[in-house]
């Protein structure tokens, strides 16, 4: 047993009120689905954080992959539920960006941001005239009619394309319901916003598509504000760095891993971009 000292000093550092801190979340990049999975997973740890009361989303991107997209959504509006996240629009936030930052209680803009972006774009590309030209023989052998349609080679059929198109307009159907009702409005009043067309923030939020202007400082004072934590109590926090990152760079602030990173990214966004059939908001 300890003296009376030691156990009023053992009692005191129980007693000792838990430091509340503020968590800020940076993306950055094409939204594909290895990219966001580990932000998804980082999102739902967070929501067991005691210590964290509020989270500062920092994203800037041009959209990506649908099913990533939405997953990105849903991991911001379920950790909104337990604590307050504030979106902070970037350069750029467009389709599935400004889809996922809609997952947060409030959305802000630089006035010189690009927002919106709002549709749905099926990419399909081509390259049987091209092989041809290069004298290559390529063969397909398939079961079902329609199984070579979408492997890249061939141009589409009428019937092929009506298919796809139709697969299209649910997607930006169900795009165009998902912000009416997190921007609060009728569908009737987003669908003529819903163009693919992207705004400034200063004109993003005359047309209601976003809460406020401001950079990430005030974004962040009016999160310290409404929790009650003070904003130099911010803390970056991260999804662990792949791997071959770790292995090549030598160090987190090696100017190698940075350019690991770079060329990852860029090689996996000509992959999304190019590849023969991808549905992207």
């Amino acid at each position: 047993m300890g003296t009376p000292k030691e156990i009023s000093a053992v009692r005191s550092l129980r007693c000792r009120p838990m430091r509340e801190i503020l968590a800020h979340v940076q993306f950055r990049g094409t939204i594909r689905e290895r990219s966001v999975e580990p932000y998804v997973r980082l999102l739902k740890g967070l929501r067991a954080r005691r210590r964290v009361r509020g989270v500062l989303l920092d994203i800037s991107s041009g959209g990506g992959e649908v099913v990533a997209s939405t997953d990105l959504y849903l991991a911001v509006k379920r950790l909104d539920q337990v604590k307050p996240v504030y979106a902070s629009i970037g350069s750029i936030g467009a389709s599935g960006a400004y889809l996922a930052a809609l997952g947060a209680r409030r959305v802000y803009a630089y006035p010189e941001s690009e927002v919106g972006s709002i549709g749905v774009i099926f990419a399909h590309v081509a390259v049987r005239d091209l092989v041809r030209r290069l004298g290559i023989s390529v063969e397909l052998l398939h079961e079902g009619v329609h199984k070579d349609a979408y492997q890249g080679y061939r141009p589409l059929t009428e019937e092929e394309r009506a298919k796809l198109q139709a697969i299209t307009h649910e997607g930006y159907e169900q795009f165009v319901e998902l912000v009416a009702r997190e921007r609060k409005r009728p569908v009737e009043e987003i669908r003529p916003l819903a163009t693919g067309e992207f705004w400034t923030g200063t004109r993003a939020l005359q047309l209601g598509l976003v809460d406020a202007l401001g950079d990430r400082e005030l974004v962040l004072e009016e999160l310290a504000q409404l929790t009650g934590v003070p904003s130099r109590k911010l803390v970056r926090v991260a999804p662990p760095r792949p791997l071959l990152d770790r292995v090549l760079s030598g160090g987190a602030n090696d100017v190698g891993g940075g350019l690991v990173g770079r060329f990852r990214d860029a090689v996996e966004d000509a992959v999304v971009d190019l590849s023969s059939s991808s549905l992207r908001r």
